[in-house]
């Protein structure tokens, strides 16, 4: 997994982020990380920064100034990672909702010819472990809307657990992606595809976080049901900007 980087978004995740930084470095030899923390106010950062010492070549931390939303930190990962000329460009949760042993079936499907490697929590059946059954057919529901509305064949349209090869990300104007939270997943795999991008799903069991608290929230879910069908409208009419 050479010339790999996995990036981070936190907040508030001084449960999960020493356990997390050491499993993935544990695993992979060649892989990075990259952190981009909006400035925890439980000290996150600074816990990273005291495994940086450790892993000076492969350890990164940018801290932003306040909480900025999902999409945002990914933007900003995304640009500080092409800028360094990585091949590979990871999204993970900090909270183990994300198997870091997965990071290898994703970047396998990007060696073998995918552009974007989805890892799917519905690509064959509901893998989902700890969630209510309320969240579940949220979750199940919001993708099979999604895939309703945009047309696009993805069983797992909110999927946050991705690989993505860089010379995609370089199609993308970075500086054009409008949603900030969850829906931003959605609006990266539409533009994905529009792009004509081989997208391939691989399956994976999500396991709910047991330490920290989900940042899901009402705002979030308007965000993905309304702006997924103003994003559709506009490309229609070829408005959007990829």
């Amino acid at each position: 997994m050479k010339k790999s980087i996995v990036i981070i978004p936190t907040y508030n995740e001084k449960e999960n982020i020493s356990m997390i930084i050491e499993s993935v470095f544990s695993l992979y030899q060649d892989v990075h990380v990259l952190i981009v923390d909006d400035n925890s106010p439980d000290g996150t950062s600074a816990i990273v920064e005291g495994y940086q010492s450790g892993f000076s070549d492969r350890l990164f931390l940018e801290k932003r100034a306040g909480k900025q939303g999902l999409g945002t930190a990914y933007i900003h990962g995304f640009k500080w990672a092409l800028v360094r000329d990585y091949d590979y460009i990871f999204e993970m949760d900090a909270d183990f909702s994300h198997n870091p042993a997965d990071l290898f079936k994703l970047y396998t499907a990007c060696e073998l010819g995918a552009d974007l490697a989805i890892g799917s929590r519905y690509v064959k059946g509901v893998n989902v472990v700890n969630w209510p059954m309320s969240r579940i057919l949220l979750s199940y529901g919001a993708s099979k809307y999604v895939r309703w509305i945009t047309r696009m064949q993805i069983h797992d349209t909110t999927a946050g657990f991705v690989c993505y090869k860089a010379s995609l990300l370089r199609k993308f104007n970075l500086n054009k992606i409008k949603f900030v939270g969850y829906a931003f997943q959605i609006e990266m795999k539409f533009k994905a595809w529009l792009l004509k991008a081989q997208i391939v799903e691989v399956p994976v069991i999500f396991t709910d976080r047991s330490r920290g608290h989900s940042k899901m929230s009402g705002g979030i879910i308007s965000e993905a049901v309304f702006g997924v069908l103003k994003m559709k409208i506009s490309s229609l009419l070829g408005k959007l900007d990829i």
